[in-house]
């Protein structure tokens, strides 16, 4: 049985990102739990918890990635069986919250699906979640539980400031993104860039405008995700198209759907940064430039923060380049 300070703790994983959640646990300093998870011949899931849990902090590791309803039912039906198993808390970190591209109605007669699993997670049991990096922050408004927000720009962020970079410009991919840029600029000690675009249709993107000054300049785009890649190959090719002399990309979750690989290796991009909040199978690793990064540090000491009863909000701190 696990301790910590004195608390009952335990952590499982479930077949999204495995890798992660052995970092965290190793980081925590506590072995992973045992569970199984198999699914019947006409596909429904079936959960299998092989040790007690009675009394327990639980924590649970669970991106909603692809195969984002796959990972969704894992997810509700490990709760449920942790709630009958009689554990004292059931906290769930998702390092991606699957569905979150769907917060409001951008038309008649569309659903809020992030509202939706929102209630589903708290239907099943969950008393916390814990995320990195939501779509959209009002995401937090549709539970009732608490939910911590984590941010990953610190670590794209010292990863950068060790790079050396000189004559850095921060991209924003779109105005949605100018807060995450603006921050990262700040911690960078740099200008930065508003890329100006418009939608005709969802995953394809059309350049209208760069605001900023880019030419001759090392440029840095940063987003929360990377789905498809149709809006990041246009960027970098109208950044190059522009004048900037070397394009980097960052982001917080490589979702890299479709055709994403093949676009990334067809542009002219120096470097791509992401985190582990996703697990990588061997052909989206195949990206020219690509480095990863662990949030495993960033999410332990958050689950040591909560044992503790210890605000999470001294995890997010921003240092300008040079201090």
């Amino acid at each position: 049985m696990a301790t910590i300070h004195g608390k009952k703790i335990k952590i499982f994983s479930l077949n999204s990102n495995q890798i992660l959640a052995q970092e965290i646990a190793d980081y925590i300093g506590i072995p992973l739990s045992n569970c199984k998870v198999n699914k019947f011949s006409d596909g429904e899931v079936q959960v299998n918890i092989e040790e007690t849990v009675r009394g327990h902090i639980v924590f649970v590791v669970q991106s909603t990635n692809s195969p984002v309803n796959d990972n969704y039912m894992e997810l509700l039906i490990m709760i449920d069986a942790l709630k009958r198993a009689s554990a004292d808390q059931i906290n769930i970190i998702m390092p991606y919250y699957g569905y979150s591209r769907q917060d409001r109605k951008a038309a008649p007669r569309q659903p809020i699906s992030a509202k939706l699993m929102a209630d589903l997670l708290q239907t099943a049991g969950a008393n916390r979640l814990m995320c990195l990096d939501l779509h959209a922050d009002q995401i937090q408004g549709f539970f009732d539980i608490p939910i911590d927000n984590f941010l990953a720009l610190p670590i794209l962020a010292e990863y950068f400031v060790k790079e050396k970079i000189e004559d850095i410009v921060v991209v924003a991919p779109d105005h949605g993104g100018t807060t995450r840029a603006r921050k990262l600029a700040m911690v960078l000690d740099a200008p930065m860039a508003i890329v100006d675009k418009r939608r005709p249709r969802p995953n394809v993107a059309e350049v209208m405008n760069v605001i900023g000054d880019i030419e001759e300049k090392n440029c840095i785009i940063i987003d929360d995700m990377i789905d498809t890649a149709g809006t990041l190959s246009v960027v970098v090719k109208t950044l190059k198209e522009r004048g900037a002399k070397t394009v980097r990309a960052c982001c917080t979750h490589a979702l890299l759907s479709g055709a994403a690989v093949e676009r990334l290796n067809s542009v002219p991009l120096e470097q791509l940064v992401v985190t582990n909040t996703t697990q990588l199978t061997p052909e989206k690793r195949n990206i020219q430039g690509l480095v990863i990064l662990s949030v495993a540090s960033l999410l332990g000491r958050g689950i040591l923060n909560i044992i503790d009863d210890k605000p999470v909000s001294d995890l997010f701190v921003y240092t300008k380049a040079g201090k």
